[in-house]
């Protein structure tokens, strides 16, 4: 697993006095304004955080040391990390990153549906995108009822599915 994850990245400078808007790509605005430390260039350069603060649909935030428009400018389109070992995830909660790859097997009968490639969040629960060897994609919803045991460390995911779901097969 790796240590540093995307947590998002630097669309625009904001006003006059170094700070930037950042694209979250993360679960909210407010779980990336909770960091004092981010990273750049894939977890090698950390950076303080002077403040950050939710603003329409991105973050406006200030790094201590950037203090002029020229000098934010020069940010722009990098991408920030977060360091793993800075965040306790609660049970059953995942890092997105650590889901996307895992195989995804009935827990019923054995079958190998393929890679879970994609998570798509639709507001009342996550939906995951699965593709088979053969590129085709199915969806699933993220739900207890469905996804049945999730080993990031075995890179298995186990699901039941229920009557109706995959009609195709």
């Amino acid at each position: 697993m790796k240590r540093y994850l995307e947590i998002g990245k630097i669309v625009a400078v904001q006003g006059l006095k170094g700070e930037f808007r950042v694209e979250p790509w993360c679960d909210s605005q407010e779980f990336m304004c909770e960091f004092d430390t981010l990273y750049f260039d894939k977890g090698e350069t950390p950076v303080d955080i002077e403040r950050s603060r939710p603003h329409k649909n991105v973050v406006v935030m200030k790094i201590k040391g950037v203090d002029t428009v020229e000098q934010a400018q020069l940010l722009r389109n990098k991408i920030l990390y977060m360091d793993r070992e800075d965040v306790e995830l609660e049970e059953g909660c995942y890092f997105v990153q650590d889901l996307i790859g895992l195989s995804v097997i009935d827990n019923d009968n054995g079958r190998d549906y393929g890679k879970l490639c994609e998570v798509s969040f639709t507001g009342a629960n996550d939906v995951y995108h699965i593709k088979d060897t053969d590129g085709k994609i199915r969806l699933i919803p993220a739900i207890p009822d469905v996804v049945i045991e999730t080993d990031i460390t075995g890179g298995v995911m186990k699901i039941h599915v229920p009557e109706g779901l995959f009609d195709e097969d």
